[in-house]
């Protein structure tokens, strides 16, 4: 359980999750980290905390460093359990430490903890002397809570950015240039995809707030911190937040007696002949949180469904009021799907579609099993659209 230097006197002291497999509602294949930082100054500081399980972890960190009843200064980026779990067992070992946080992060700390510790509340421009260190606060109102923050310290040119550029990614390497950028960054765009993504516009008022600082380190509340490839992490923020899309094609799908499968597949053939890139998800076999991870770039988001009962089938109601509820943006919808009877499932998608805000293309129906005229007819039809 060793502490990992940052630069001189700062020190990741967080905790790993190698088993965690599911975040609030999507697929962490890889664990997590849940990163706090201890500086040593006048002043010793710890910035936000570890899951609640993991405090002994964080507290053994902590210890090789510096006596925990000798931290004077607690910041609270955010009031999310998983940064906060831990504060009300660390101030049991120095109790007269001063809490920073923002004016809604009070409101939630007092919410969560029922506890009336050493507030010191902050807003935008306040900053706290740690002695030859400062921290200065920016607030991020909605970046991902009401109570987000992040905090910076001049002196050495970091950022604690909180969950902005973090990665759910377990790993006992800390930087970015000890580890496959590939993963980290498809980690970053999963994160952004699965929890930013409806903050996108505050995102971006985040990101001017924060462009006049000189940052040569951002250390994130989870994943690995970056050092070497900051110009790359922050353009990917700039991208996503901006909703910019690339010619990709999403077709997503799920099928009774594989009718809607293959209309799936005329569908393909269709972009595929247009120059496109696409992918193809049934959703009985894809988690909905690693589809969202592709509709962050995608231009085309095409959902499939036999009619069941009346309705869409299950998996596709389920990742559809998943996407709704995470609001991607400037995105072209096409709903299509078999039916025998009904067929009301391919209007009940088109519907949510259009409620998401999409363009939509004309959808389509097709009775029974298709016929190959009739999946041709299809993929013209497709062709001509895109």
């Amino acid at each position: 359980m060793n502490p990992i230097k940052i630069k001189e006197d700062i020190y990741w002291v967080g905790g790993i999750d190698w088993e965690l497999r599911n975040f609030h509602g999507y697929l962490t294949q890889r664990g997590s980290t849940y990163n706090a930082y201890l500086i040593l100054d006048e002043k010793i500081t710890l910035i936000d905390t570890v899951k609640h399980y993991l405090f002994e972890e964080m507290l053994e960190r902590i210890s090789q460093v510096v006596d925990p009843s000798k931290i004077d200064v607690l910041i609270s980026n955010h009031v999310e359990m998983d940064h906060s779990g831990s504060l009300p067992k660390i101030i049991k070992y120095c109790p007269n430490a001063d809490v920073y946080t923002s004016p809604n992060g009070l409101k939630g700390l007092k919410a969560h903890y029922m506890e009336d510790w050493n507030f010191r509340v902050v807003k935008t421009g306040d900053a706290v002397r740690l002695g030859k260190r400062t921290l200065t606060f920016v607030l991020t109102t909605m970046v991902h809570w009401p109570d987000n923050m992040v905090s910076y310290c001049p002196e050495e040119k970091i950022i604690f950015s909180n969950d902005a550029f973090g990665q759910h990614l377990a790993s006992s390497q800390r930087f970015d240039d000890e580890y496959s950028l590939d993963i980290i960054m498809e980690e970053a765009r999963k994160y952004y995809a699965n929890i930013v993504l409806p903050y996108s516009s505050q995102v971006q008022k985040a990101l001017e707030a924060v462009s006049s600082l000189d940052i040569e380190t951002i250390c994130p509340s989870h994943g690995l911190i970056w050092r070497s490839r900051i110009a790359d992490i922050i353009g990917e923020y700039k991208k996503w937040s901006s909703n910019e899309t690339d010619d990709l094609a999403l077709i997503i799908y799920d099928t009774m007696w594989h009718s809607t499968e293959k209309m799936a597949y005329a569908i393909a053939d269709a972009f595929e002949k247009k120059g496109y890139n696409l992918k193809m998800y049934n959703l009985r076999n894809t988690h909905i949180s690693d589809i969202m991870t592709d509709i962050i770039s995608a231009k085309y988001i095409c959902v499939g469904s036999s009619t069941l009962n009346s309705n869409m089938l299950p998996t596709v109601a389920s990742f559809l009021t998943y996407m709704k509820g995470l609001a991607p943006k400037n995105r072209i919808g096409f709903a299509f799907g078999s039916f025998g009877w009904g067929g009301q499932s391919v209007d009940h998608i088109d519907k949510t579609l259009q409620e998401c805000g999409f363009e939509t293309l004309p959808k389509k129906k097709i009775k029974y099993i298709p016929r190959d005229e009739d999946l041709t007819e299809l993929s013209n039809d497709i062709q001509k659209l895109v």
